[in-house]
């Protein structure tokens, strides 16, 4: 996830003004809250949550078949 500067807000700014940042999320989508200068938490439209989080079954086809691919010999161990 690449984080974008206009993003940022302090852990303090979101307490005292979270519809300040639920603002920003409306308008950019997500928002990087900071706790101790450093970033520690995001906000984000569930929109966007809902689209990121469910993997189709293409995706989950696909990285099976890598697993199973790069570690053929240690399941036909398991097998016998």
């Amino acid at each position: 996830m690449n984080i974008n500067s206009d993003n940022l807000v302090s852990i303090s700014e979101a307490n005292q003004n979270f519809s300040k940042v639920a603002r920003l999320v409306d308008e950019k989508g997500t928002a990087i809250i900071l706790k101790n200068n450093a970033p520690r938490y995001v906000l984000l439209d569930y929109s966007l949550f809902h689209k990121n989080a469910i993997a189709d079954d293409v995706d989950v086809n696909a990285a099976a078949e890598r697993i199973l691919k790069k570690h053929i010999k240690a399941f036909e161990e398991l097998a016998k």
